[in-house]
């Protein structure tokens, strides 16, 4: 049975993906919040990946994310199954590419719902399928002079 809306907030938002994109630049969370503003939404999840300073029990130093041309419609592609399977008002992803160091945004995605809930369980769909789906490659270097290459994000 089809649901039934008793407010007009309740309805689907017209496009919800608001804004995707690999950048070769500092991601902005201004950027990607202010995007999933909509006055309808009750709750907006926001989640920010970070390079952090050790992966496997090694020290890193600097890593960098490079893509395949296809990356970005693969995003606009598992945004629109989180949108699909989740009662979405608006959605984000940026994700960085090119040379980052410690502590530097490597991506940002956040969506808004009607319910935190739906909220929270929409961006964690959206953040875990863009680490498994979307073709973005990690090259990790670390301290002792070994380098890593990692699948996905």
């Amino acid at each position: 049975m089809a649901p039934t809306y008793d407010h007009p907030g309740e309805q689907a938002a017209q496009d919800p993906i608001r804004l995707l994109a690999i950048r070769d630049e500092p991601l902005s969370l201004d950027e990607v919040f202010k995007a999933v503003g909509d006055a309808a939404a009750g709750g907006t999840a926001l989640f920010v990946g970070t390079v952090r300073n050790h992966d496997g029990g090694a020290d890193v130093d600097e890593l960098g994310y490079s893509c395949h041309p296809s990356a970005e419609a693969e995003m606009r592609r598992v945004a629109e199954k989180v949108v699909a399977a989740y009662p979405v008002r608006a959605l984000a992803a940026v994700h960085r590419v090119g040379d980052l160091v410690v502590g530097d945004l490597a991506v940002v995605v956040a969506v808004s719902c009607a319910h935190r809930g739906e909220a929270f369980e929409a961006c964690r769909k959206l953040i875990d399928d863009l680490k498994h789906e979307v073709p973005i490659w990690k090259h990790q270097k670390f301290s002792d002079g070994s380098q890593e290459w990692v699948g996905a994000c």
